[in-house]
C-alpha cells in the first residue's frame, strides 16, 4: 500500500478519534479548518488556489466554509472516500506523488498540536518512501542563505541545497520531511557553524 493510502486512512482515524476542534500546527487552524482545507484541495481545485495565491484567498475560504459547516463524521467520511471518479488523483501514480507526504504532515499536523506528543515508531516502508521524498525537497528549503543536507541516522546523506557553509539536518526521514515543510515541532539536530545554523532556523521554509 502506497504511504499516501496509509496516511489517508490513518489521519480519517485520528480526525475522529479527536474531533472538530482539536488545535494544529498549521496557526489559526483546528482539526475542522484542516479537513476543509484537504477536502478543497482534493475536490475543488479551482477553487484552491488561494493556497498559494493570496489575491485568491478568499475563493478558497468560500469554499472552505462548504466544508466547515459539514456535519463532522459526514466530512470525515467524504475524505475518506478520496476524489472523485474523474479526479487524476485516482490514479495510483498520481496520488502517491501528490498525497504521500501531504497527508503524512497532516496527519502529524494533528497529532502533535497540543503538548504531550511523540514521534510514531519507526515503520520501515513508511520511512522509506519518506526518505525519497525528503530527497527531493530543495524546494521548500529554497530560501535558505546557506547549504544544506539531510542525513538520517542511519548514515544516508543527500545535499538538497548548496551555498555558502552548510548545515546538515540529521533525524528520521518523518522528522525531516517536517522540518522541510516548516513545522518546528520536528526532532531534528541542526549540525554546522552556529552562525550558519541561526541562518537556516530563520530562513522560512515550506510552500
Amino acid at each position: 500500500m502506497s504511504l499516501a493510502s496509509r496516511e489517508r486512512a490513518a489521519l480519517g482515524d485520528e480526525l475522529l478519534r479527536v474531533g472538530p476542534d482539536r488545535p494544529t500546527l498549521c496557526e489559526g487552524w483546528t482539526t475542522r479548518d484542516l479537513l476543509a482545507h484537504l477536502l478543497v484541495r482534493e475536490r475543488q481545485p479551482h477553487a484552491a488556489a488561494g493556497i498559494l495565491v493570496p489575491a485568491l484567498a478568499a475563493v478558497t475560504e468560500r469554499a472552505m466554509d462548504g466544508y466547515r459547516e459539514m456535519p463532522w463524521d459526514e466530512a470525515v467520511a467524504l475524505f475518506r472516500g478520496g476524489p472523485q471518479s474523474w479526479s487524476p488523483m485516482r490514479l495510483e501514480r498520481v496520488n502517491a506523488a501528490a498525497n504521500g507526504t501531504e497527508f503524512f504532515v497532516h496527519h502529524e499536523d494533528v497529532r502533535r498540536g497540543e503538548p504531550g506528543w511523540e514521534p510514531r515508531e519507526p515503520d520501515e516502508e513508511r520511512d522509506g518512501q519518506l526518505w525519497a521524498g525528503a530527497r527531493r525537497m530543495g524546494m521548500l528549503l529554497r530560501r535558505s542563505p546557506v547549504g544544506v543536507v539531510l542525513a538520517r541516522p542511519s548514515g544516508e546523506r543527500h545535499v538538497v541545497r548548496t551555498g555558502p557553509g552548510v548545515v546538515t539536518v540529521l533525524g528520521e526521514p518523518g522528522e525531516l520531511v517536517l522540518f522541510a515543510f516548516g513545522r518546528d515541532a520536528a526532532r531534528v539536530e541542526l549540525q554546522g557553524e552556529p552562525g550558519d545554523i541561526e541562518a537556516l532556523r530563520a530562513a522560512p521554509r515550506g510552500v
